[in-house]
């Protein structure tokens, strides 16, 4: 379904530990920007809030809404930095194309 890198499962435990709290994250989509649909990350503390599905991957426990993931099969979560920008990447085999500023896409 989804993937993680070493380096974004890194980051995400790391997050988990600081917040002190967290079951996992929940990767998702929103309809938003140019292109029309950004990813989500939102903390996970009680699964039962949602009606998801949920996989472990590198150590992270990914959940995700069923309604998602038609948009989110294939995809690859890593970790990028460039220049002073660091964050999640979403590496999707789905989308069409992104906006010019990168912040959303199409499939």
């Amino acid at each position: 379904m989804i993937t993680i890198t070493e380096i974004a499962a890194c980051k995400v435990k790391e997050s988990l530990v600081r917040r002190g709290k967290g079951l996992g994250i929940k990767v998702g989509i929103k309809t938003t920007g140019c292109s029309g649909l950004a990813y989500t990350i939102e903390y996970v503390d009680n699964p039962n809030e949602h009606c998801m599905e949920h996989h472990d991957v590198n150590g992270v426990r990914i959940y995700i809404d069923p309604k998602h993931r038609p948009y989110l099969y294939g995809t690859t979560m890593d970790w990028t930095k460039k220049g002073l920008n660091e964050g999640f990447d979403f590496i999707n085999p789905n989308e069409k194309d992104r906006c010019g500023c990168g912040e959303s896409f199409r499939v």
